[in-house]
């Protein structure tokens, strides 16, 4: 593993001995008992945010130094190992923020994403001797009687740990994680400057982006002390398995429990490259982009589907397999989604791309983003003003960064906020979209993520997403067949989406008792002038009739005309028969 012994993590001068390695009292993230505490102690406060200041004051002095001088460009290099030393030095809340920086090409130049892509598992590691002591202290039995085989030095080091290869006495190879000593004091104190400085920003900030500020801190300090704590990623990591059990693309280590405490984890090795290592990859014959398909599909389904999301899936924790499966590591950092959040999550991309900019002024409400009480009729067109041009004709031509960007104008604007607890949700997306970008800058999200939100939709089983595509299809109580027959055409373009099964599930809901009111609107839609033209039930035809047998659409038929009343069979004959001789003065009706 490359080292850099020229900077040392400052939890190294703390910790010279094994004998001064003892766990913190402060189990969870507490901001009161944090505020307490350095209250009375203002000035390791005091110290901490001078030492911020100064350091950042000096790479700031140095770039602006290489422009008095013209030497920008052969200074770049130089100043890029500048950044990611005074990261490293400040310890592992920074070095936190340069981890979700090297995720995007985007925003971060070249030569500095490549230094900084060395803060995801290229640090300098911490003593060996007190590796190995809290190895022995955590399972309470010396190495030797619980590995057959340990890594004399850590094959990575990152910022909360740093992990051994090795391999148990029953044989099995194991990675074992081992936390840095000495994290919650370094952590609280960051966070309480994080937390004073949000509370002292706040009112000088817009109200939407001044609101909840505080509570963002709070939301991440939770998450990095639920991250600490390695028995909570143990746990996360079989809730995790468990939901990915049959997906055959993706993989999740083991947990050995006998042989893991809150400050050692020891879990199953996991052979495979970097995403971002394409040469390799394409090396035993894989292709990259194939494998980002599967990291964003089951980031969707993390979100849209099971509610319970990996929040730090940057490049040193998503693996492709020589089998071609795409393997997670790294479970500290995780959230869980209501139901009724990924519920309005589908909505809103559905009504994004449908460009139904009220409905989507709606659910920035039910999520959170605008008050229940804001008059959301001056702000639906310039959603459509802005949206609409970072949305372009195709939603191919969607990306996070665009709208961030197209965003931020409505922000200053508009009483927009971010709800805390989209904090996570947001990091999580930019990171996923911002690997994707370093292997294909014309990569876009939308182009994986509809079709799997509309073949959820048009296959989903369960009454909530039924009553989602209800909602789709229907506006003001009319059917929308064009978003119908856009629905397919998406979901068409996965090859693994089957029409027929879809139309046999659809056929059996239509005709179930939770079918009804479908039932009634699509007679409805049938009969009444201004709802169907037949120009628009041929598109359809023509969109399907290649995927279904004549004799499953008599079964079709037979079923709508068993199941309808009399009334509407006899309101719908006409019309069929005008629709089948298009010739015929009939079809005239059809209008």
């Amino acid at each position: 593993m490359p080292k850099n012994n020229s900077v040392d993590f400052p939890v190294e001068e703390a910790n010279k001995s094994v004998g001064q390695y003892q766990p913190a009292q402060l189990k969870r993230y507490n901001p009161e008992a944090i505020a307490r505490h350095y209250r009375y102690r203002p000035w390791l406060a005091w110290g901490r945010l001078l030492r911020i200041i100064w350091s950042f004051a000096g790479f700031i002095l140095s770039l602006k130094w290489d422009e008095w001088q013209n030497q920008v460009e052969q200074n770049r290099g130089k100043r890029a190992t500048q950044l990611r030393q005074l990261l490293t030095s400040l310890g592992p809340t920074f070095i936190k923020v340069g981890q979700a920086l090297s995720t995007r090409p985007d925003l971060i130049r070249k030569d500095f994403l490549e230094e900084l892509v060395k803060l995801q598992d290229q640090l300098p590691p911490f003593d060996n001797a007190i590796a190995y002591a809290i190895i022995e202290k955590e399972l309470d039995c010396a190495i030797s009687a619980v590995y057959s085989e340990l890594s004399p030095s850590p094959v990575a080091a990152a910022s909360l740990g740093q992990v051994y290869r090795g391999r148990l006495l029953s044989g099995e190879e194991v990675a074992v994680k081992v936390q840095r000593p000495n994290l919650r004091p370094i952590l609280t104190l960051d966070l309480y400057l994080m937390r004073w400085a949000a509370a002292w920003l706040a009112p000088w900030l817009p109200l939407n982006l001044g609101h909840d500020l505080t509570l963002i801190v709070d939301e991440f300090g939770t998450k990095l002390f639920e991250e600490i704590d390695y028995i909570n990623e143990g746990r996360n990591a079989e809730k995790f398995a468990n939901n990915f059990r049959n997906d055959p693309q993706v993989k999740v280590p083991a947990i050995y429990w006998r042989y893991t405490s809150n400050h050692v984890l020891t879990l199953e090795w996991i052979n495979g490259f970097k995403l971002t290592d394409t040469k390799s990859i394409r090396a035993v014959g894989l292709d990259p982009e194939a494998i980002i398909q599967i990291g964003v599909t089951s980031g969707l389904r993390q979100l849209l589907e099971f509610g319970f999301f990996h929040a730090d899936p940057h490049p040193g924790n998503l693996f492709a397999m020589p089998d071609g499966r795409m393997a997670y590591i790294d479970f500290g950092m995780m959230d869980q989604l209501e139901e009724t959040t990924k519920e309005t999550l589908v909505d809103a991309l559905v009504h994004l791309v449908n460009k139904d900019y009220l409905d989507l002024a709606a659910d920035f409400v039910n999520l959170g983003f605008l008050t229940s009480d804001t008059n959301i009729c001056p702000i639906v067109p310039a959603l459509e003003a802005v949206l609409g041009d970072a949305i372009g004709k195709n939603v191919g031509d969607f990306n996070f960064k665009t709208i961030t960007d197209e965003f931020s104008e409505l922000m200053y604007e508009y009483p927009f906020r971010v709800p805390a607890k989209f904090a996570l949700i947001i990091r999580s997306l930019v990171t996923q979209e911002g690997i994707a970008l370093s292997l294909n800058r014309n990569f876009k999200i939308v182009e994986v993520g509809y079709p799997y939100v509309a073949r959820r939709l048009l296959t989903g089983e369960s009454p909530e997403l039924r009553r989602r595509l209800l909602n789709v299809l229907f506006k003001d109580g009319k059917f929308q067949w064009q978003r119908l027959e856009n629905l397919i055409a998406i979901a068409r373009t996965d090859g693994n989406f089957d029409v027929l099964p879809t139309a046999q599930m659809g056929l059996q809901f239509l005709l179930s008792e939770e079918g009804k009111f479908l039932r009634r609107q699509l007679v409805l839609a049938l009969t009444e002038d201004d709802r169907l033209h037949t120009e628009e039930v041929q598109r359809l035809w023509d969109l399907v009739k290649d995927d279904i047998k004549p004799n499953r659409l008599l079964d079709v038929a037979i079923g709508l005309l068993t199941e309808f009343s009399r009334e509407g069979v006899a309101a719908i004959l006409p019309k069929a028969t005008a629709f089948a001789n298009p010739g015929n003065s009939a079809s005239g009706v059809m209008r």
